[in-house]
């Protein structure tokens, strides 16, 4: 049933961006005059169609895409038979370049546009939910093995970071901290300040730990107290007789405070028996669980670290979900710049429709579909921005150059570009989602 739930996520949400993409080309185009032949939400084969108008709307088998062809432009149909006729008032190649520019540009303000609105959404429904700073360091951190080999010890305070106060504990490894050459956080440990600066390709060197180490989770995070709150069916924790309302106590002979020291102990023992000492009514009992490949006993918790929460109000919300929506698009240009420079291995960096698949999970939530569904919207936005031919990017460069100049690059260098587009766009693809397949199922 998860895997059910995690492609109809991916299905549903790719629909949604894509299917809005298309419509600002389409709009766009019909606003200036131009024809619309086809809006398809999914590549054939054709599964439904309908023509209203000039315009054949379609449904295709294929949901992981979808296209528009506006007559008179050269794309990916590359229909140069039509090219090669005097232009008709209707056609794309007939209007001023400037509207075919806002036409190209639809798409990718439309994915904007709808990222900024699901994140102005998310803030006005559900608000923020954060572990301050003074909460958090009532405790302090907690460091794995990668978060100690950089700097960090269990117990550390967290003073600021950057030399900047913050007052989310989240923020203490935010991506677009992680992805900042230089990033440092300034900790306290037994009464004295000491500055612990991450290293060059932190996100490289994290991410082979984490490949080599199942579960290690982050390098460092707020040391969390906890209770169970709920007994997932047929998992080491039902079967070991635990309870909600349960607190843990020890694990093979070693306390357990929080969660963090109780993972891993966990990620420790795969597969193996493991003995529980839990506080129940009062009275210490002794259980065993016997753990699968998973390194989790199969419970939800209450984390019982004082949150605050805020509610906004819609006014309030614009500005907080817009600067949100911008931040996720910070990040991707930040990622993908690393990449280019080599600071990321793309090998390791680079996804498909199967990590999107595994963001969505196979739990239908539907604060964390929408969450995923803006991000992934900004994500669409910059990728469709990229200066290859055969994207959007592509043509806006091309008609960039032609309002500069004053003249068109020729119908022959703009059918050969688009030639050479799809060929690196269809390499790449193949390449990213055969490298996320074998990441996914084999490795």
């Amino acid at each position: 049933m998860d895997i059910v739930i995690m492609i109809a996520q991916l299905i549903f949400g790719l629909s949604i961006l894509v299917g809005l993409h298309e419509a600002g080309h389409m709009y766009a185009a019909k606003a200036f005059g131009m024809r619309v032949e086809k809006f398809s939400i999914g590549f054939p084969p054709k599964i439904f169609s309908k023509k209203i108008g000039e315009t054949e709307y379609m449904i295709g088998a294929i949901p992981l895409g979808g296209f528009v062809k506006i007559s008179g432009m050269i794309d990916e149909s590359l229909d140069t038979e039509a090219m090669s006729k005097e232009p008709e008032p209707w056609e794309f190649r007939a209007k001023p370049a400037w509207q075919r520019l806002i036409v190209m540009l639809g798409g990718v303000i439309v994915n904007v546009i709808t990222g900024i609105i699901i994140f102005i959404g998310l803030t006005f429904f559900y608000g923020d939910d954060y572990v301050s700073k003074s909460e958090m360091n009532k405790h302090g951190i907690y460091a794995n093995e990668f978060g100690e080999k950089i700097g960090f010890k269990t117990g550390d305070k967290v003073i600021n970071i950057n030399g900047e106060d913050f007052k989310n504990s989240a923020t203490i490894l935010s991506l677009n901290n992680m992805m900042d050459e230089g990033t440092y956080i300034t900790i306290e440990r037994n009464g004295v300040e000491k500055k612990v600066v991450f290293p060059a390709q932190f996100m490289d060197k994290y991410q082979e730990f984490a490949e080599n180490n199942k579960g290690a989770g982050r390098a460092i995070s707020p040391l969390t107290p906890f209770k169970i709150e709920k007994i997932q069916d047929g998992t080491p924790a039902s079967e070991a007789g635990l309870k909600a309302g349960d607190r843990i106590v020890e694990i093979n002979g070693k306390a357990v405070d929080y969660l963090n020291t109780l993972k891993e102990e966990l990620r420790h023992n795969t597969e193996k028996e493991v003995s529980l000492v839990v506080l129940r009514d009062g009275q210490n009992k002794k259980l065993t669980a016997k753990l699968g490949e998973d390194p989790t006993l199969g419970f939800e918790y209450e984390n019982l670290l004082n949150s605050t929460h805020i509610d906004y109000s819609f006014t309030e919300s614009i500005p907080k979900g817009t600067k949100d929506a911008f931040g996720k698009l910070t990040e991707q240009a930040k990622a993908f710049k690393m990449m280019a420079t080599g600071e990321l291995d793309p090998m390791k960096n680079l996804g498909s429709f199967f990590t999107i698949g595994k963001v969505y999970g196979g739990t239908w939530i539907w604060q964390r579909f929408w969450f995923i569904t803006g991000m992934l919207s900004m994500v669409l936005a910059f990728m469709n921005l990229l200066p290859i031919p055969a994207l959007d990017g592509g043509h806006v460069v091309f008609l960039t150059y032609e309002i500069i100049s004053g003249r068109p690059p020729s119908d022959k260098f703009l059918e050969n570009s688009q030639k050479v587009g799809m060929v690196i766009l269809l390499s790449l693809m193949v390449f990213v989602v055969g490298l996320d397949f074998f990441r996914t199922f084999i490795k």
